[in-house]
């Protein structure tokens, strides 16, 4: 099976910025490939790439067996991309955007109009159809923003950051979307800063971290990449999670986090467990958790930059790069 996507060595500079400094990729047909990488990583840039929005200043990259630069048209015929923010037009019916979308496609009206019901029935959105869709929730309009790259039937889809702003529910409704168009043999590729979407939907991850792949494989080599399980213990009163971090740390020796009212640490040896329990008790610490897991890959993104995500810089270079890139694209 020929790999949907291949880029190799791609680099980009703004104003003397690098955004990309090498980024190989490799996506496979019918598959979900995740980047993964805080803001100003290179995700947006990388995607831009890709859909033929923007020029790699080295590098080349094939979608679908033809090259971004010197065959761009053929590219964007088996593309849909949905970006960050809701694209569609806010003073139009849901309808009305997606027969735009067809007849710019070169779809006849008859057709258009067919395919807008379609889509809008398929995406739970036939009931606001004729609705202006300024009065859309954000997770209406983010499911009518992935409808509309759909209007062409591609196969392939960029999602670049498809949940940004969403809340729970309209997430998980997204990613049971993303799930249903996999299963129809579309390749995706989807950047996101949010470790669970892709632990949740891809398939294959590279990690960005400022414009180049620190590591690449399923979560599952990820996660084992990673090395040490950890050690959840979670206090009963919330109160007390310091103290137990203090008791973990000094049984193990391993720097503590604390999240949702458990202290977390890497443990190599599971001796440590039955002295950890001995400690508590003599504190008179009562638990309602205490597990031995597989690190989160929000712990393998830690293991491979010294930081989290979360807490990863967004003021800095390739932050910048990023803002100054939109504003060229």
């Amino acid at each position: 099976m020929t790999d949907a996507i291949r880029a190799e060595g791609l680099v980009k500079t703004f104003k003397g910025q690098t955004a990309l400094d090498g980024v190989d990729l490799t996506a496979r047909t019918g598959a979900v490939l995740g980047v993964l990488g805080p803001n100003g990583s290179g995700k947006t840039t990388t995607v831009r790439i890709l859909s033929t929005l923007l020029r790699p200043d080295s590098g080349h990259a094939l979608v679908g067996g033809y090259d971004v630069v010197r065959e761009p048209h053929q590219v964007r015929r088996q593309i849909g991309l949905t970006g960050q923010y809701a694209a569609v037009d806010e003073d139009l019916t849901g309808t009305q955007n997606l027969v735009l979308i067809a007849r710019l496609l070169g779809f006849s009206r008859a057709a258009a109009r067919a395919r807008a019901a379609e889509l809008m029935e398929r995406f739970a959105l036939a009931f606001a159809a004729d609705r202006p869709t300024k009065t859309y929730s954000g997770g209406m309009r983010r499911r009518l923003d992935l409808a509309a790259s759909l209007v062409g039937r591609p196969s392939l889809l960029y999602l670049d950051e498809p949940t940004t702003g969403l809340d729970p529910h309209s997430r998980n409704e997204l990613w049971d979307v993303v799930r249903s168009l996999v299963g129809e043999g579309v390749t995706v590729l989807l950047t996101t800063q949010y470790l669970e979407e892709a632990d949740r939907l891809a398939d294959d991850i590279a990690v960005l971290d400022r414009g180049q792949v620190i590591s690449r494989g399923t979560p599952d080599e990820l996660k084992a990449r990673a090395g040490a399980q950890v050690l959840q213990v979670r206090p009963l009163e919330a109160d007390r999670v310091e103290q137990v971090g203090r008791i973990v740390e000094a049984v193990t020796g391993s720097e503590i986090r604390t999240s949702e009212g458990a202290a977390n640490a890497s443990v190599t040896d599971t001796a440590v467990m039955p002295e950890v329990v001995r400690r508590l008790d003599d504190q008179g610490i009562a638990v309602s958790e205490l597990t031995l897991r597989r690190p989160s890959l929000d712990e393998v993104f830690l293991a491979l930059t010294g930081r989290t995500a979360e807490t990863a810089p967004t003021d800095d270079g390739a932050a910048g790069v990023e803002q100054t890139e939109r504003t060229h694209a």
